[in-house]
């Protein structure tokens, strides 16, 4: 028997948007629009030291001569082709390691244990052995990028195989599906979801590594030597911007891989619970 007094749809509607009276689209800029004003207010009234708390308008300025003498996409460029190269090398390698492991059971009894043993090493342990074969210039910063984004594909990609169903592949070969059938058709299908969240996450560790790598091999140029340059130079405005650039940069990246794992994985939606 229905409510005579539950809401109609209209209704529900407007008690929705009296809950939250901010609009959908802009919620999520109220931290950020609170923390500049924070900010500002800190720098406006002398809350910090002037040296090391610049104001929003100086770091402002900064940009915009930043941005218009070319600077920024030097820097920005450089870092990005690092950052995509590293990644796709990372992830093709990742790919493939991750389906030899879930695939046989040969290579993950002989392979591993080794590579669970790689996979606690410390990113950043590999700096030292890095620079000696590589040396400190682009091909270094690659090769670590590509370790950034090695490890958690392969992670996800041996898991999502492994977490097939079993009465999916007892129904392949009901039907007698090939090998390539029961790969296509089946495993890949039902693994993707695991696959795809350990490539976005690949894309955000290597962009992390990106920084991590401008840092310790300093050779080149690069966002994260812009704010090198800035430290060194006690340029504070030179500093927050580049935090600002990477932050904006990150989540861009983010965005970008959200959308496109939403297109590809759009039939999850029949599938998957909606909270």
């Amino acid at each position: 028997m229905s409510d005579a007094n539950a809401p109609t749809p209209p209704a529900a509607a407007t008690a929705a948007r009296r809950a939250h009276p901010v609009p959908k689209a802009l919620r999520g800029w109220v931290i950020p629009l609170l923390l500049v004003a924070l900010w500002w207010s800190a720098a406006r009234f002398g809350w910090g030291n002037a040296a090391f708390l610049v104001s929003p308008e100086a770091v402002w300025q900064r940009a915009v001569d930043y941005t218009a003498s070319g600077e920024l996409w030097v820097a920005l460029g450089s870092s990005l082709w690092r950052d995509l190269a590293g990644f796709a090398i990372g992830v093709t390698a990742g790919l493939l390691g991750g389906g030899v492991l879930g695939l046989s059971r040969l290579a993950e009894r002989a392979l591993g244990p080794s590579f669970h043993t790689l996979k606690q090493i410390s990113l950043f342990a590999w700096i030292p052995l890095i620079s000696v074969w590589f040396g400190l210039g682009d091909a270094a910063k690659v090769a670590f990028l590509s370790l950034a984004a090695f490890f958690p594909v392969v992670l996800n990609t041996h898991e999502g195989i492994r977490s097939v169903p079993r009465e999916l592949i007892e129904v392949a070969r009901v039907l007698r599906f090939s090998r390539w059938q029961m790969l296509t058709r089946v495993v890949l299908p039902s693994a993707s979801p695991s696959i795809f969240a350990g490539i976005h996450l690949a894309l955000i560790y290597a962009w992390l590594a990106t920084l991590g790598a401008e840092y310790l091999l300093v050779s080149g140029k690069g966002i994260g030597n812009t704010m090198i340059d800035g430290r060194e130079h006690f340029q504070m405005d030179l500093v927050l911007f580049g935090v600002i650039v990477v932050g904006l940069t990150g989540f861009t990246l983010n965005w970008i891989a959200t959308r496109i794992e939403t297109r590809l994985l759009a039939w999850r939606g029949r599938l998957v619970a909606q909270f």
